[in-house]
């Protein structure tokens, strides 16, 4: 007979997301997927993403937003109203978990911030993400994962030495905050079953931003000089950056003195091994320029293939820079389950990337497709009905 599937970690756990684009929707889908029961709570045009940013398929909702919104069940509410306002705390009422995004203020003016979820609802945990956080000269700030970069320093070391500030070609800002947001909800709700007591946790782009500079800051603060741009090179080792070969560039990381001695040795310079310039990894750091100039003249005889293998039979990380379909396709991204088709009453199957971590004694499970807006209105409100009757009945 076959075994149940074991319940998930979150199962039992309301979250309502009352947020759009990236930041707030990534990381109630990560509690989704943990089985907790994520509302999503859109305005009556949708999150921004359904039909504003990304490639379509079928369907009015864009690729992104199915990426971002599987495990959840859509209900529209139009909080400038007073009906909308009303079925809103109703369901704060039942909420273990909300996570907002609007522009700071905006959710005091409304009259449903914090303070008056707690009133009806005081154990409730309520995450409000926003560009530049709640305080500060800043707050008022319009938050997109670009500016947080800018501003939080991430685009001064992006990029190379002599070309222009670079974003990162990811939104560090944003997924950042999301991951950061996900750690203090879920360090909330582990305090609350001590305490019985919810909190405010005010999470920013910004300061995810700033959180993921460590080598960088801390180089600031021990030198006093202001990092510079460095390209794929790192300012604690060398060589450990993106080198060329016959083909193209592959990448490498000879960071303390047994790996140098050993790519010394697979590449066949002993010369370099013996140049006092290169004596040391702070002597080799002074001199990376020259130094991968010269590693190049041995590499470029041989293909990125060619050097990967050998490199990493030695023992010295190395690998391949592949584009998107190459990472997508090669057969450890299959192994990882990192490309995961879901059923989609409009789109049919669908792409989303898989479970970036795996639960091996309570893995996650997709359980709900992205939501089609305000597809589970009358399911939500059916439940909001029966929960409020029980309250009512003792």
């Amino acid at each position: 007979m076959a075994q149940p599937e074991p319940r998930l970690p979150l199962e039992g756990i309301r979250v309502l997301d009352v947020s759009q684009v990236m930041a707030g929707p990534f990381a109630c889908m990560l509690l989704g997927d943990l089985g907790a029961d994520v509302i999503k709570v859109e305005p009556p045009s949708g999150d921004q993403t359904r039909g504003a940013m990304g490639f379509r398929l079928k369907g009015e909702d864009s690729l992104g937003f199915l990426n971002m919104n599987r495990n959840k069940r859509s209900i529209a509410l139009d909080l400038k109203t007073e009906e909308g306002r009303a079925t809103y705390l109703d369901l704060a009422r039942t909420a273990d978990v909300i996570v907002e995004n609007y522009r700071p203020g905006v959710m005091a003016r409304l009259g449903i911030d914090y303070a008056r979820v707690a009133e009806v609802n005081p154990s409730i945990i309520y995450a409000s993400i926003s560009g530049f956080g709640q305080t500060g000269p800043w707050a008022a700030r319009p938050g997109f994962d670009l500016m947080a970069q800018a501003a939080a320093g991430v685009m001064s070391i992006t990029g190379d030495p002599d070309g222009p500030p670079a974003k990162s070609g990811v939104p560090v800002a944003d997924i950042g905050c999301s991951l950061f947001t996900v750690y203090a909800v879920l360090s909330a709700y582990i305090g609350r079953q001590k305490s019985g007591q919810g909190q405010y946790i005010d999470a920013s782009l910004y300061e995810a931003g700033l959180s993921f500079a460590v080598w960088d800051i801390c180089d600031f603060w021990g030198t006093g000089r202001i990092p510079e741009r460095i390209g794929t090179a790192n300012r604690m080792a060398a060589p450990y950056q993106a080198v060329r070969a016959k083909d193209g560039h592959f990448v490498l990381g000879a960071n303390n003195d047994r790996l140098w001695a050993r790519l010394c040795e697979v590449i066949g310079r002993p010369d370099l091994l013996a140049h006092p310039d290169y004596a040391t990894n702070a002597l080799r750091m002074a001199h990376r320029p020259a130094l991968i100039a010269e590693l190049e003249t041995t590499l470029v005889e041989r293909t990125r293939e060619e050097w990967v293998a050998a490199l990493l039979a030695a023992g010295i990380p190395a690998g391949p820079i592949l584009d998107y379909s190459e990472a997508l396709a090669n057969p450890h991204a299959e192994a990882r389950d990192m490309v995961m088709p879901i059923e989609h009453p409009v789109e049919g199957s669908v792409n989303n990337i898989g479970f970036p971590v795996k639960l091996r004694g309570t893995p996650q499970r997709v359980r709900r497709h992205p939501p089609l807006l305000d597809e589970h209105r009358a399911e939500i409100l059916s439940e909001l009905g029966s929960r409020v009757r029980d309250v009512a009945n003792g």
